[in-house]
């Protein structure tokens, strides 16, 4: 019975992604009608979930915490490449598409991401056990590149409005890249131990003994169809927003929802991933994904928009408003305390999940 099930969902997250790409080739750049978007919907969900269990074989075969870079660079890189195309055809609608998208990001994986699993591991297990090292120093890296990316602009006087100068912007841009890849380094290399999870004694799981580790040519395959599945996410996402668009302005909400909305879409993939981890008492990869989501946002997106913005007439518009920054910092802080006793009960999560909801009630309601 075990043997069939495995064969069956071989099957199915093998032809998913496969199906999702054909069908983003068929659909791209054209008016889809409702027929065709719900269809659409379905191959989506089926491509998220074909996802996830690709990144979970390839996390399996690599180990923590390679697994989760793997997925959130994977998932990261395609959203930049969707930010960078529709700034190239947005014209002057594209000026906030990169602080909105890289902000939406962060609200999502440090505090939707975060709180639930959070709250589904303490629920599940009594606390949620995590290694504070290594949590602590993902969330220092997410709150400086979050604020000398999107928080600076609005401060700085060289050029008018919440904008960088060129040579700001480069600054920034190179400051990303840097802090980015000195994380990256520090995950997989010289400290390692600090990112991998941890027992309710305290002592690092370094390897899982539950199951075998798959092949190196059945990791490879699953390694290429998540790509294939994290584009047709994220493609067939960028097909759907014009219906999502049409309802959003039919119901009467500001145009940043559908930014929200999309952004929630291309995240889905790790979203699952994380609840998954958390559910197996795996809070550290939980918290490697979201935060590591939230980092590799913002330290590839500034870099690439800094590239595309040589090519822009338009402006380019990094600074949050007042409200949003408010937003930011209260994200820090909770984060901060959440981080700093390795342990979290359900309240922790029901904080992070409240401030969340706080930006999804912001973003309708402005």
């Amino acid at each position: 019975m075990i043997a069939r099930r495995r064969r069956i969902a071989a099957q199915w997250t093998t032809l998913v992604p496969l199906l999702a790409v054909v069908l983003l080739v068929l659909t791209w750049g054209r008016d889809l009608p409702v027929v065709v978007v719900a269809l659409v919907t379905l191959v989506l969900a089926g491509a998220v979930l074909a996802a996830v269990h690709h990144a979970e074989v390839v996390a399996h075969r690599v180990g923590e915490p390679f697994g989760s870079l793997v997925l959130a660079i994977a998932v990261t890189i395609i959203e930049v490449a969707l930010i960078v195309t529709l700034m190239v055809d947005g014209g002057d609608k594209s000026a906030t598409l990169a602080r909105d998208t890289v902000f939406a990001a962060v609200m999502i994986t440090c505090n939707g991401i975060v709180g639930l699993c959070l709250l589904v591991a303490s629920l599940r297990h009594g606390t949620a056990v995590f290694n504070p090292e290594g949590t602590g120093a993902a969330l220092a890296t997410v709150a400086t590149l979050a604020t000398l990316s999107l928080v600076l602009p609005t401060f700085t006087t060289s050029k008018p409005g919440p904008e960088f100068s060129t040579v700001q912007l480069t600054f920034a841009a190179l400051s990303s890249l840097i802090l980015y890849g000195l994380f990256v380094a520090t995950q997989t290399v010289r400290h390692r131990d600090y990112f991998l999870p941890i027992t309710r004694h305290g002592e690092v799981i370094t390897a899982e003994e539950h199951a075998e580790a798959p092949t190196a040519l059945t990791a490879r395959t699953s390694l290429a169809l998540l790509g294939l599945a994290l584009v047709g996410v994220v493609g067939l996402a960028k097909g759907v927003s014009p219906t999502i668009e049409s309802g959003v302005e039919a119901a009467g909400l500001p145009h940043a929802v559908v930014g929200v909305i999309i952004a929630l879409l291309v995240l889905l993939p790790e979203t699952i991933a994380a609840l998954r981890s958390a559910r197996r008492d795996r809070v550290q990869t939980s918290l490697n994904l979201a935060l590591g989501s939230a980092m590799a946002s913002i330290g590839l997106t500034i870099p690439a928009v800094a590239l595309v913005s040589l090519w822009l007439s338009g402006p380019l518009v990094l600074g949050l408003g007042s409200t949003h920054m408010v937003l930011l910092a209260l994200t820090v802080v909770v984060a901060s305390l959440t981080v700093v006793p390795g342990r979290a009960t359900p309240l922790q999560g029901g904080v992070h999940l409240v401030l969340f909801a706080a930006y999804l009630e912001l973003a309708i309601n402005p």
